[in-house]
C-alpha cells in the first residue's frame, strides 16, 4: 500500500457545493504539484445517458430499480478509473458524485481499499443561496429541453428523493463535516494516518477568490452635499463613471455583479453588466451600507449641530461606536462576512468577481482579507474613481488599487 496516495471522496445533497470543492481542491493540490483528477459521476451520466431521462426527477426516485443500477454502474466506472490512475503517477484521485447513503459510501470502501479514504461532506442550508444556486443549476444543458420552471420543480424533487435516503457521515474511518457555505468545519475524525491532511484542512476553511473586482458606487446626489445613508441616485458625473466602469471591464467576462439593494450600486451595475454579453446582477442585503439610524440622511455638519454627544463619540470611536436605531462598523461585520461567503458561492465556477458597494461595506470587505487592526478599519481609503482588484489563494495574495479612466 502506497500510504502517499489518497482517494478523496465528496458526498452531500445537490446544490451543496461539491463539484466546486473538487475543481478547488484539485487547483490547490496541482499548484503544490500533487497530480490530481476529478472523477465525476454527472458528467458521465450526462454523456451516455438522454438528457430527458437524466433531467427527470424519476430517475434518481430511491425505488426506481432501474435508475439506481444505471447510477450504480457509473459510479463503479468511476470507481475504477481512479484506482487505475492512482496505480499510476497520480497522488490524489477526487471522487464527485451525491454518495448520500451509507450503502453507496460501504460500496467505495470495498472497491477502494488500496490506499486511504478521506470523506468530505457538504452542508449547507441557506434557503436563498440554494434557490440562487438551484436556479443557477437549470441552466445546464441537462435541463435545455424543459422551460426554467419545470426544469426548477425537477431538481426540486431530485433533491427530495436524494434526500429520502440521506445518511450524514459518522460510521466512515476518516472525514470532515463542512459548511460549504461558510467555510467552517463542523466536525472532523481521523482514524487512520493520512497524507495531506493538514494541507486539505486549510484548503477547506480558506476563502479563495482569483480575482475580486472591489467596486464603489460611483458618484450619487448626495455625495455633492455630503450626505450619509439614504437611497439616492447617481449624478451625470456618477453615469458617466459607471460607463467608464463598464467599459474598462468590457473585455473580462463578469458572470455576476454583487451589489447592495440601494439604487445607486444598481444603477453602476447596470452601467457594467450592458457593457457584457452574460451577466447577471444580483443583489444582497447584506452589502447595504452601513446603517446610521437616527442620522440617515443628515450631512457630518447637521450631525454636529443637532446631534453633538454623537458626533463627539462616533469621533473617539469610529468602528465599535453604534448609531442610535443603527450599527456600527463592528455590527456590520457578521453580515458583511455572510454577503462574501454568498457572492463567492454563487459565483464559484467563474474567475472574475465583482461587488459593487458602498464605503463602509467595501472597508469591511477589504479588511476581511487585509487583516486589518479594527480601529484602523473606518480609514481605509474607498475612492469613486478607482477600484480594489484582490486575489487570494493559497500560494498567492494580491491588493492593488487600480484606476479605470
Amino acid at each position: 500500500m502506497n500510504d502517499e496516495k489518497l482517494y478523496l471522496v465528496l458526498m452531500g445533497l445537490p446544490a451543496r457545493g461539491k463539484s466546486t470543492l473538487a475543481i478547488r481542491l484539485q487547483e490547490a493540490f496541482r499548484k503544490s504539484r500533487i497530480p490530481t483528477k476529478i472523477f465525476n459521476n454527472g458528467n458521465l451520466r450526462r454523456a451516455y445517458l438522454p438528457l430527458k431521462e437524466t433531467s427527470s426527477a424519476n430517475f434518481y426516485h430511491p425505488e426506481n430499480i432501474s435508475g439506481i443500477e444505471m447510477r450504480k454502474k457509473f459510479a463503479l466506472i468511476n470507481m475504477k478509473r481512479a484506482k487505475t490512475y492512482l496505480a499510476g503517477p497520480g497522488q490524489v484521485a477526487i471522487l464527485d458524485a451525491a454518495n448520500v447513503s451509507r450503502e453507496r459510501r460501504k460500496m467505495i470502501e470495498e472497491n477502494l481499499d488500496n490506499h486511504p479514504i478521506l470523506f468530505i461532506e457538504c452542508v449547507n442550508d441557506d434557503q436563498e443561496i440554494l434557490t440562487l444556486s438551484i436556479l443557477e443549476k437549470t441552466n445546464l444543458p441537462e435541463f435545455s429541453l424543459l422551460n426554467r420552471q419545470r426544469a426548477q420543480a425537477e431538481f426540486l424533487k431530485r433533491i427530495d428523493n436524494y434526500r429520502m435516503i440521506y445518511t450524514p457521515l459518522k460510521a466512515e474511518r476518516n472525514y470532515f463535516r463542512l459548511d460549504s457555505l461558510q467555510n467552517k468545519i463542523l466536525e472532523e475524525k481521523q482514524s487512520d494516518p493520512m497524507p495531506l491532511y493538514l494541507l486539505i484542512k486549510d484548503i477547506l476553511i480558506t476563502d479563495v477568490v482569483k480575482n475580486l473586482f472591489l467596486i464603489r458606487h460611483a458618484e450619487t446626489k448626495f455625495n455633492t452635499i455630503d450626505r450619509i445613508g439614504g437611497d439616492s441616485t447617481l449624478t451625470a458625473k456618477g453615469i458617466f463613471q459607471a460607463k467608464a466602469l463598464g467599459r474598462f471591464f468590457k473585455k473580462r467576462q463578469i458572470s455576476y455583479i454583487f451589489t447592495s439593494h440601494k439604487k445607486r450600486t444598481i444603477q453602476t451595475a447596470r452601467a457594467i453588466c450592458a457593457m457584457q454579453k452574460d451577466c447577471k446582477i444580483i443583489p444582497i442585503r447584506e452589502f447595504d451600507e452601513i446603517n446610521a439610524g437616527i442620522c440617515e440622511g443628515m450631512t457630518y455638519k447637521d450631525i454636529e449641530k443637532n446631534f453633538p454627544d454623537v458626533f463627539n463619540a462616533r469621533k473617539t470611536n469610529k468602528y465599535h461606536y453604534v448609531y442610535p436605531q443603527g450599527e456600527s462598523y463592528e455590527t456590520m461585520k457578521p453580515r458583511i462576512e455572510a454577503g462574501i461567503k454568498k457572492a463567492f458561492f454563487l459565483n464559484r465556477h467563474a474567475d472574475n468577481i465583482m461587488i459593487i458597494g458602498h464605503q463602509a461595506v467595501n472597508r469591511m470587505i477589504l479588511a476581511h482579507f487585509l487583516y486589518r487592526r479594527d480601529v484602523d478599519v473606518p480609514y481605509i481609503y474607498i475612492p469613486q474613481d478607482e477600484f480594489y482588484h484582490i486575489v487570494s489563494m493559497q500560494n498567492k495574495k494580491l491588493f492593488e488599487l487600480k484606476p479605470y479612466t
